[in-house]
C-alpha cells in the first residue's frame, strides 16, 4: 500500500458521518444520483445504493484512492488478458470466455465453446443413446456456479435431470443418483487439474454405480471438463468426450467455460450463450463507465467503507427470490476465497481488514431467523437485497407482491428505525442496505449479475492491493487430510491425535 493511499484512507476515516436520514434530507436528488440501471437485451438491472452512507464527498475520496491504487489500469490489464495473477504468473481470462480479452484467447474460448456445443447437440440427437440424466461431479468453483445457475434457471426445463455433487460424503452422491437410471445417465467430471481428491473419489464411485447398474462400458458415459486433458485421458476418458478450458481461467470464475457444460445441457446451447452474453454486457459496463457510476466499482466503495472505516466484519446477502437461494453460497467462495488474504501482491502485510465474511439467506425465511440481530443487535452489518420484479410461478401474484413488499420494507426499516419509550421495542435505525432489482430471473440477467459480483470482487482486491486469483490458503488442511488418509505418521496436536483415535482412523 502506497504512502499516498494510506493518507487517503486516513482522510476517509476522518470524514463526517451523517446519518442516512440526514443524507436524504440534505439531498433531494439522492435516489437519482445513487440508483443506476444497466440495460440488457430486452431487460435491465437496477442497482440502488442510496441507503448506504456514500455521498458525493466520500465517492470523490474513493476515486482518489482508485487513482492511487491504479484501479483503472489494473482493470484494463484484466480485460486485455495481461498476467495479472502475479503469484502464479498467469492471466485471469474468464472475461475471454464471454468475448472480452486478448484476441487469441477470445478465439480459443470460442473454439472450445463450439466444441462443447457440438457435444451437447450430439447428445440431444441421441448419439450417446437415450440420455435423461446428467450427474455433474466437481467441488468449489467447479460445482457452485453450475449448481446456482441450474437451480435458478432450469426448474421448468424438460431437457435433462441434472444433479451436482461436490461433497465427498457418500450421502451426497447417494442422494443425487437415487432417482437416476444408470443406463440413461451421463457423468460429467469437472476438475481443472483432474487431480482433485474429492472429485476423483466421487467419480470412481459413480463409475462403480454405473457398472453396478448394468452399464457394460461405464467410461463410455463419462465427460471430462478440465484444463488438463492429458490427465483426463489417463483416467480413461476418450478424447472426444473431453471438453478443455484454458488454465488461465480460475476455478471460481470458470462457469463460463466448459465447467458450464451441465448448464448447457439443462438450458440448451442457446440459453448458455445468452448467459454469457449477459456477462459480456456487464464486462462492457465495467470497462467503459466512469468509476462514480460504475456498478462494480461503486459496490466496492461501499464494501470498503463499511469494512475499513466502520469495522464491519460481515456482509449479509439476502435473495428475495427462491430461484436465487444459492446466491449467498456462491458469493461466499467468490468473495472470501478471492479476497480473504493477509498480504499485498508483493507479499508485504496487508495492515488492515481484508474481505468481510459473506453470509446470507433467503427472504422471507431470514426475516424470522436472523433479522432480529440486524435490526436491534450490537453488530453493524451492511445488508444486500437481491430481488426480481417479475415472478415465474403459476400461483396468485399476491405471493410475489408480498415477497417484494417484505424486501423493500426491510430496507426501509433498517434505515429509519423506530424510537420507543420501551428499550426492548426500540429500533436504532441508520443501518445500511443496498438493493439489486432484476427485471426477471433469466439467463442474461443472471449472467450479468454474476459478472457484476466478479468485477466487484476484483475492484475490492485492487483497492486493497491484493491478488484475488490465487487460493493458497486452502492447501494446508488438504495436505494434512491427505497424510491422515494415507495413515502417515504426523506431528499432530493432542486434540487432533485424540480425534483420530476416537474415530478409528
Amino acid at each position: 500500500m502506497s504512502v499516498q493511499a494510506d493518507a487517503i484512507w486516513q482522510s476517509i476515516a476522518e470524514m463526517p458521518r451523517p446519518t442516512l436520514a440526514t443524507l436524504f434530507a440534505d439531498d433531494s436528488s439522492r435516489v437519482a444520483s445513487l440508483s443506476h440501471r444497466i440495460p440488457l437485451a430486452g431487460t435491465d438491472i437496477l442497482f440502488d445504493f442510496s441507503k448506504t452512507h456514500l455521498d458525493a464527498a466520500l465517492i470523490g475520496k474513493f476515486e482518489e484512492l482508485a487513482a492511487a491504487m491504479h484501479l483503472a489500469g489494473m482493470r484494463d490489464q484484466l480485460l486485455a488478458g495481461a498476467k495479472i495473477n502475479t503469484s502464479e504468473d498467469r492471466a485471469a481470462e474468464h472475461p475471454a470466455e464471454r468475448g472480452m480479452g486478448a484476441e487469441d484467447s477470445v478465439e480459443n474460448a470460442q473454439r472450445l465453446h463450439e466444441r462443447m456445443a457440438a457435444l451437447v447437440d450430439a447428445i440431444d440427437q441421441g448419439v450417446f443413446g437415450e440420455i435423461k440424466h446428467v450427474l455433474h461431479i466437481g467441488i468449489g468453483g467447479s460445482a457452485l456456479g453450475p449448481k446456482l445457475i441450474i437451480d435458478a434457471l432450469c426448474r421448468d426445463s424438460d431437457r435433462y435431470d441434472v444433479a451436482v455433487v461436490a461433497n465427498v460424503d457418500g450421502e451426497a452422491l447417494s442422494e443425487a443418483v437415487d432417482k437416476f437410471d444408470p443406463a440413461k445417465t451421463l457423468v460429467a467430471i469437472a476438475s481443472k487439474t483432474f487431480t482433485t481428491t474429492e472429485t476423483l473419489m466421487n467419480a470412481e464411485s459413480a463409475i462403480d454405480w454405473l457398472r453396478g447398474g448394468g452399464v457394460e462400458d461405464p467410461y463410455g458415459q463419462l465427460v471430462a471438463l478440465t484444463a488438463a486433458p492429458k490427465k483426463a485421458m489417463e483416467f480413461g476418458i476418450d478424447e472426444t468426450r473431453i471438453l478443455p478450458f484454458s488454465e488461465t481461467v480460475g476455478g471460481r470464475y470458470s462457469v463460463w467455460s466448459s465447467i458450464g457444460f451441465p448448464v448447457a445441457m439443462a438450458l440448451g446451447n442457446h440459453g448458455f450463450a445468452e448467459f454469457r452474453a449477459g456477462a459480456l454486457a456487464m464486462d462492457r459496463h465495467f470497462a467503459t463507465t466512469p468509476l462514480a457510476a460504475n456498478m462494480p466499482v461503486l459496490a466496492a466503495f461501499v464494501d470498503l467503507y463499511y469494512a475499513q472505516v466502520r469495522a464491519c466484519q460481515t456482509r449479509a446477502v439476502f435473495a428475495y427470490d427462491e430461484r436465487l437461494r444459492l446466491l449467498p453460497d456462491y458469493l461466499q467462495q467468490l468473495e472470501m476465497e478471492s479476497n480473504g488474504k493477509g498480504v499485498h501482491r508483493d507479499g508485504s502485510p496487508l495492515g488492515r481488514a481484508s474481505a468481510p465474511i459473506t453470509w446470507g439467506g433467503v427472504g422471507t425465511d431470514a426475516q424470522h431467523a436472523v433479522f432480529q440481530l440486524l435490526h436491534q443487535g450490537t453488530h453493524l452489518v451492511p445488508v444486500e437485497f437481491v430481488a426480481s420484479r417479475l415472478s415465474a410461478h403459476e400461483f396468485d401474484e399476491a405471493h410475489h407482491r408480498a415477497l417484494l413488499t417484505n424486501c423493500f420494507a426491510q430496507g426501509a426499516a433498517l434505515m429509519q428505525g423506530k424510537a420507543s419509550d420501551d428499550p426492548q421495542r426500540s429500533y436504532p435505525g441508520d443501518r445500511p442496505s443496498m438493493t439489486v432489482l432484476l427485471d426477471s430471473v433469466d439467463p442474461q440477467s443472471l449472467g450479468a449479475l454474476i459478472a457484476f459480483y466478479e468485477h466487484r470482487t476484483f475492484a475490492n482486491a485492487m483497492l486493497l492491493g491484493i491478488n484475488p486469483f490465487d487460493q493458497f490458503g486452502v492447501e494446508l488442511g488438504k495436505e494434512i487430510a491427505k497424510s491422515m488418509g494415507n495413515r502417515q505418521s504426523g506431528d499432530f496436536d493432542p486434540s487432533t491425535a485424540a480425534l483420530i483415535e476416537a474415530a478409528g482412523l
